[in-house]
This record gives C-alpha cells, sequence and structure tokens, in this order.
C-alpha cells in the first residue's frame, strides 16, 4: 500500500480533459451511485451510525468543484459546489483528487497522507473518525460505487486502478507546472 506523497496534483494533461466532464450533472449522478450503494451494502452506511447525516465537504485542492456529502444510506445526498460558495458542512477534507481517489479505493493510506500534509481534514473528529473507519472496512472497488458484477466488474476496477494507478506515476514523476506545459 502506498503511504506518502506519490502522485500528488492531477498532472496538466488530465485537468485539460476535464472540460467536457463540466457539463455532466455529477451531483445527481453521484447521489444515485452512494444511494445504489446503499442498497447494496447496507452496513456500510450503518457504520457510520449518527454521523451518517453530517455533512463533508470533500474539496479536491486539484479541481474548480468540491463535493458536499451527506452519506446518509439510502437517503445520501452530493452536491456539486463551487470553492467559494459551500454550504456549512461538519467536516472539510481537502487534498489532490489522486490522493482523495486512492483514499476511497484503498490504494493509499489516508492517515500517512494527513501526517504528510497531503490531505488536511478539519471538522467534527468524531465523524471523520467514523468516515475513514467505514471505508476502511469497506474495500470498495470502483465496481462498488458503479453498481456492477461479475467479469465486467473486474474489467472495470482492472481499467480504473489502472489507470489511477498510471496517472499518479505520472504526477509523482512529472509535476504540473504553472504555465500549463507538461
Amino acid at each position: 500500500m502506498v503511504t506518502g506523497n506519490e502522485g500528488g496534483s492531477l498532472p496538466v494533461f488530465a485537468q485539460r480533459l476535464l472540460p467536457p466532464f463540466a457539463g455532466l450533472p455529477l451531483g445527481p449522478l453521484l447521489t444515485q451511485s452512494l444511494r445504489s450503494l446503499a442498497r447494496r451494502r447496507p452496513g456500510l452506511f450503518e457504520r457510520l451510525g449518527e454521523h451518517g447525516t453530517a455533512r463533508y465537504l470533500i474539496d479536491p485542492t486539484d479541481l474548480p468543484f468540491a463535493f458536499c456529502v451527506v452519506p446518509d444510506g439510502t437517503a445520501s445526498r452530493v452536491r456539486v459546489t463551487g470553492k467559494g460558495g459551500a454550504e456549512p458542512c461538519d467536516v472539510v477534507i481537502r487534498g489532490p483528487i489522486l490522493m482523495l481517489l486512492g483514499i476511497l479505493d484503498g490504494t493509499l493510506d489516508g492517515d500517512a497522507l494527513f501526517f504528510h500534509r497531503t490531505i488536511s481534514v478539519s471538522g467534527r473528529t468524531e465523524a471523520v473518525v467514523a468516515l475513514r473507519n467505514a471505508i476502511e472496512d469497506a474495500e470498495l472497488r470502483p465496481s462498488d460505487l458503479l453498481g456492477l458484477r461479475g467479469t465486467l466488474a473486474r474489467f472495470a476496477d482492472a481499467g480504473i486502478l489502472g489507470g489511477l494507478s498510471a496517472v499518479r506515476h505520472l504526477a509523482a514523476g512529472a509535476p504540473a507546472r504553472e504555465d500549463g506545459r507538461a
């Protein structure tokens, strides 16, 4: 398991790929994905206990938007928000998107990233710990979030995790430049 700051910020070439996704209704798509996951794996959400209704602001520092997530089982909500106009949240988690995704899929150690100051966490400590424990115990794969099973799930996991690993490797070896050139 990777534990350090390997693969920091999203490389410039990947940032240039984002505009086509800007028009997608990410909030509703992510809300449906989270609710579907809650129907398939209710124990994951039950583990959050009272913190399932907490508002978690997930702020990828290298993207122009953030996510306000309320992981309330089948009533979960995800709202995409601008950087400055976010509603009040109980927890704020900030860091490069590749690091945040690595915590979610279990390839990176969130505690190590926090102590290396790659990510920052503020707000209700008990809610952060509950979320961290639920994610670690869940051993989530991309196919879980997409609702896939069988051979299709294995292909999706291999492709998505392989792609993330390649982008992390590129990000670690070629830091993004301010002038936009690779």
